[in-house]
């Protein structure tokens, strides 16, 4: 199957985790930015993870360098733009990118400036290519509870300018989402949708505790319901939908390898799932090749495609005018 000329969305793309390695380089030179080269193959080699990563914590040292020059507004506006000129080359007609505000602090620009930075990169994208995309905010697990309410608030401005739902990420440990009740709360009350990362490394009641305490719409890759009852059932029940990342996952080792991956099992048992990138840079991937894995791996039809592409339609935090205009495609 040629996914290229197929329509394609996609939910769950890390902003960091999908820059250029030439426009770090270039950045780098213009700010000033102290990088460990300027070669390009090194800085490749840096950027992106291998497919042997020992677990999620090595897999996520490869953010280090864009974070570091992702500082200023230009170089924010201009990687979003970037990023989805790029999903507009695969024919992605609506993607969803996500980033945590709080690590582009470091030169003194507030929150607010972050997040309006990357929605004019966006809306530059838009203007341009034929391709639609709107903004999660995320925190980091390991933050405060001050830092959580600070972004909430500082974001809410944006709130249908952009920005469409709130997420945690980062590092996981047992029995997070009891932190963040009230912040997420909150969040919902203001109009964010909320998804959250969970079950991406071996913690499958995360998930069940996202939906019930944090009431996740969606679920950042959620392989661990696997092997948690209680998890399988309300994502299956309440048809949450999980936002899969194939190559990720094996890079992560919350799968040994692509056949081992649950999503088609997810599938077939009526699970909604979706398939994403992750991080296109970290991962050296791109939409084109997930779908061309997962098919070639399990021999998934045109049929199968368009009933996820559907999924993604439904999951998505778009507008019912851009749901329509993406249904448009297969009508």
């Amino acid at each position: 199957m040629d996914f290229v000329k197929l329509p394609k969305i996609e939910l769950h793309c890390h902003l960091d985790g999908s820059l250029r390695p030439e426009t770090v380089i270039d950045i780098a030179k213009m700010e000033k930015v102290d990088i460990p080269s300027y070669d390009i193959e090194t800085i490749k080699n840096i950027m992106i993870a291998p497919l042997e990563c020992n677990s999620l914590v090595e897999y996520l040292k490869t953010f280090a360098i864009p974070v570091d020059i992702m500082q200023s507004k230009e170089s924010l506006r201009r990687v979003a733009y970037e990023l989805l000129e790029d999903a507009a080359k695969e024919n992605v007609k609506y993607i969803e990118v996500r980033f945590a505000p709080l690590l582009h602090i470091k030169k003194g620009l507030t929150v607010e400036e972050v997040i309006q930075s990357v929605l004019l990169g966006i809306k530059d994208a838009e203007k341009k290519h034929d391709i639609k995309g709107n903004l999660i905010i995320g925190c980091l697990r390991s933050t405060s509870l001050d830092n959580v309410y600070h972004v909430i608030e500082s974001g809410r401005k944006f709130l249908q300018k952009g920005v469409v739902a709130i997420d945690l990420c980062g590092s996981e440990g047992e029995g997070f989402s009891k932190k963040f009740i009230e912040p997420i709360a909150l969040a919902r009350e203001y109009g964010y949708r909320v998804t959250i990362h969970a079950g991406e490394t071996g913690i499958g009641k995360n998930v069940l505790e996202a939906v019930e305490m944090l009431k996740a719409e969606r679920i950042g890759h959620g392989v661990f319901i696997k092997d948690c009852i209680e998890a399988y059932h309300i994502v299956k029940s309440k048809k949450i939908i999980l936002e899969m990342c194939p190559t990720s996952n094996v890079q992560t080792k919350a799968v040994n390898n692509y056949k081992e991956h649950p999503i088609y099992d997810f599938y077939k048992d009526g699970i909604k799932v979706t398939v994403n990138t992750d991080n296109r840079t970290v991962s050296n991937t791109n939409l084109n090749n997930e779908y061309d894995i997962i098919f070639k791996e399990f021999n998934l039809t045109y049929e199968d495609y368009k009933e996820i592409y559907f999924n993604s339609i439904h999951a998505s935090f778009a507008t019912e005018e851009e749901k329509e205009r993406l249904r448009s495609y297969f009508i």
